[in-house]
């Protein structure tokens, strides 16, 4: 690992074991770390545990850590220095904020380890990995629109359709292979029963009355879809043969999940996306304002207890059902309130050249909007920052919102950027240049409210006189 992955390593494992008083000798073999430790009722080792780089813990006549052949060493050498006695005082640096913000991930983490998040967390997974393809066919979508609305090369603009779309028509199918991957079943069992969703025989089939229509229930029918055929596939494999498994167990899987999907998921998956689709436009036509200042003010602590996972399924379904997602632009004010408040930070502390140094190499991710090296690196280490930059995000999304309460709706074609990077994918009612004048007027608001709100309320005077006391060796810019 790396020396900077080291300490945060090093820093994350230190308050579980009780701090640095709790120490009273620090050893490693080849692959554990051992601590002489004088009370080991202070060790949280459920949470140890939790640690991704932490392999097991073993207590013996010391406590110790497994952490591989490739890391102890590094690891032991960086708690030894968390150890060491302080030198004189100093303006907290860019590497402490790094630290700092490396704990809360890490305790975040562990916090978010609970069933229900856990659960959202490997939803996320099977959407995930979808993304890159929403984004270039999100693109190449926006491309043929420009060229249709300027009158240019008609016969690409024709075949651009079925590249950009489809993707989008087979959907259903990814999701259900990805859900079979993810927990634990027949990966082709899991796109198959999910691709009769959007066979085009399935508008022959009358369930509830109703003649189905192919596509219906899109992602979420594909998902719970997915989710019976792994059922089924475990059911089965525990009652057949094993002579008879690879004939009967795919056969039954196809089978039982395929008429499910038909005569019950499809219709209620249906129902329930098309619920998603009017919730959504409702709340930006009711409510866009109030919708614009909660969303965008509320995403980044949503992403620190693990909740906006659930959001994926839900924009996904939005682009199927609509073409676009209205909430992600709202979203994306969060980032532009980091970026406002970033720049505060970097103006009031005109002394600490580590930490202004920090912002100028995060600024540029957090323009595209890769806010993670401003949220750890910057904002939530300093505490007040980051709730300034959420304030920020809430005003940018109260903008994005009243547009869209007043007719003018930014959505999204795609899921991932945000930023700058999120202009190619914009769409709206009025064209790209409408959507793009919406979102660029929210990004400025977004900026300027976190820096305001930074600039006057980011810091108290002891905060300020501590980050700005004495500049790191080597002189203050």
């Amino acid at each position: 690992m790396s020396d900077e992955k080291n300490r945060a390593v090093a820093e994350a494992i230190l308050p579980l074991v009780g701090g640095a008083a709790n120490i009273r000798s620090v050893a490693h073999c080849m692959t554990r770390l051992r601590l002489g430790l004088a009370d080991r009722a202070l060790v949280d080792t459920e949470a140890l545990r939790a640690l991704p780089e932490v392999l097991g813990t073993v207590e013996d006549d010391t406590y110790q850590i497994v952490l591989g052949p490739a890391a102890v060493a590094g690891v032991t050498e960086r708690l030894r220095r968390l150890l060491e006695p302080p030198g004189p005082a100093a303006s907290p640096t860019a590497e402490d904020l790094a630290g700092r913000g490396e704990r809360i991930r890490a305790q975040a983490r562990v916090r978010n380890a609970t069933p229900v998040k856990l659960a959202l967390r490997r939803i996320a997974n099977i959407f995930v990995p979808l993304i890159p393809a929403l984004i270039g066919c999100g693109i190449v979508a926006g491309l043929s629109g420009a060229l249709a609305n300027l009158g240019w090369a008609p016969a690409l603009v024709t075949a651009l359709g079925p590249v950009s779309s489809g993707f989008m028509s087979l959907i259903a199918v990814f999701v259900g292979y990805n859900t079979a991957k993810e927990f634990g079943g027949t990966p082709v069992l899991g796109g198959a029963v999910a691709s009769v969703i959007v066979y085009a025989g399935v508008a022959k089939v009358e369930a509830f009355g109703h003649h189905l229509t192919p596509g219906q229930g899109g992602v979420v029918g594909a998902l719970g879809a997915a989710l019976l055929a792994v059922h089924l596939e475990r059911w089965t494999r525990r009652l057949v043969p094993a002579a008879l498994d690879v004939l009967v167990t795919p056969t039954v899987t196809v089978l039982l999940g395929g008429l499910a999907a038909l005569f019950g998921l499809m219709y209620v998956a249906g129902e329930v996306s098309t619920a998603i689709g009017h919730a959504a436009t409702w709340l930006l036509a009711h409510g866009g304002l109030l919708a614009g200042l909660v969303l965008g003010g509320l995403f980044l602590p949503l992403v620190m207890l693990g909740l906006h996972q659930a959001l994926i399924p839900i924009h996904t379904t939005l682009i199927q059902q609509q073409g676009s997602t209205v909430l992600l632009p709202i979203l994306a004010m969060a980032g532009a309130g980091q970026v406002g408040c970033a720049v505060a930070v970097y103006l009031r502390l005109r002394h600490n050249a580590s930490i202004r140094a920090t912002i100028r190499s995060a600024l540029p991710a957090g323009l595209l909007g890769v806010g993670e090296p401003l949220v750890y690196g910057v904002t939530l280490p300093l505490g007040r920052p980051f709730v300034t930059a959420c304030v920020g995000g809430a005003a940018g999304g109260a903008f994005i919102g009243v547009a869209g309460q007043l007719g003018d709706a930014v959505g999204s074609t795609a899921i991932g950027p945000s930023g700058w990077a999120l202009f190619p994918l914009l769409a709206g009612p009025h064209g790209l240049l409408a959507s793009a004048a919406v979102y660029g007027g929210g990004l400025l608001t977004g900026y300027l409210a976190g820096f305001l709100a930074t600039w006057f309320f980011g810091f108290t005077r002891e905060t300020l006189a501590e980050y700005n006391a004495v500049a790191p060796e080597g002189g203050s810019e």
